[in-house]
């Protein structure tokens, strides 16, 4: 195993064995937790822990939920992994980096219709996926048993990969990112798109800490059932160190507003870059929008950054 240490905030990029001896790829790891000072943060210290660093194709929340499902999936000697998704989803992209790098099938179930396309999706299928619509209604279904039945008769009995890896079995893998966390902090706040990662670090965090999570969706309140059940269905209990914030959502999945726009244009004019506008955008605003309202005051926050950075 190869590995260089940089000197300075102590990451470490390693040549490594991810998948028991099965997938080698270069990951950054630990993932750098970088301090960023803004007028924005007032008496609030910001760190942000960049996952979008991890890997260019797998990046940040992907890998990590994925790495205990692919595991499995290969002990129970699946040659097909199958997903779903809608059209811009990263976790369809990230599915098919792995499932190419594995030799792996993939199928991506996506919701809607087959045009127009994308560039991701396209990207997607020049990874070998293989793309397959079903239209808003069927998508809905698509856990109910006739619709996997369906899937299961048409791809010859595949893996079934949850909507943005959320299972209990991606639990683990968020709790190796709070693992890295090396610095004291009082909470994480991280964006929200089918509860997988608020409900991972909560799982992981010590005692006195809390993580906020900022829904990238419009009126998504079951999140809040979603991440119980998944507490419940890995620990065998509900925890009580976490809450959803369902006020930042700026329209709805990636839907944008002026607000969201124009302080992200700001924050990359200040410091080089910024989040993305689908999901760690939003989160982001959620944050320094809740720290205007007096919260955070004097507490060391960790921002996760889940997913690439934004590209425009």
């Amino acid at each position: 195993m190869a590995g260089r240490l940089r000197p300075g905030n102590a990451t470490i990029a390693v040549r490594c064995t991810v998948v028991d001896g099965v997938w080698e790829a270069e990951l950054t790891l630990p993932t750098p937790l970088v301090e960023i000072r803004d007028p924005a943060f007032g008496r609030t210290r910001v760190l942000f822990k960049r996952d979008d660093l991890l890997h260019p194709d797998v990046p940040g929340n992907k890998w990590r939920k994925l790495k205990y499902l692919v595991r499995d999936a290969r002990e129970r000697g699946a040659g097909t992994l199958l997903t779903f998704g809608g059209a811009h989803s990263n976790h369809v992209r990230a599915v098919a980096a792995v499932g190419e790098r594995l030799g792996l099938r993939t199928i991506g179930v996506i919701r809607g219709e087959e045009r127009p396309t994308n560039p991701g999706l396209r990207r997607a299928e020049e990874r070998g996926m293989v793309l397959h619509y079903l239209d808003r209604s069927t998508y809905r279904r698509k856990t109910d048993p006739d619709v996997l039945a369906e899937l299961h008769a048409r791809f010859g009995d595949p893996y079934v990969v949850p909507e943005g890896g959320t299972s209990s079995l991606a639990l683990p893998g968020l709790a190796e990112m709070v693992h890295e966390l090396d610095r004291p902090y009082d909470a994480v706040v991280c964006a929200v798109g089918t509860g997988g990662t608020v409900a991972g670090i909560a799982a992981a965090l010590p005692a006195g800490r809390r993580v906020v999570g900022i829904s990238a969706l419009r009126g998504a309140h079951s999140l809040d059932g979603d991440v119980d059940a998944l507490h419940r269905a890995a620990l065998g209990h509900g925890l009580d160190n976490w809450t959803i914030e369902h006020r930042f959502h700026c329209g709805g999945f990636a839907r944008r507003s002026p607000e969201l726009d124009t302080f992200l244009t700001g924050f990359r004019g200040r410091h080089g870059w910024a989040p993305d506008r689908v999901y760690v955008g939003k989160a982001l605003l959620g944050l320094v929008t809740s720290i205007g309202e007096g919260r955070f005051a004097g507490e060391t926050v960790v921002l996760l950054v889940s997913g690439p950075v934004d590209e425009e």
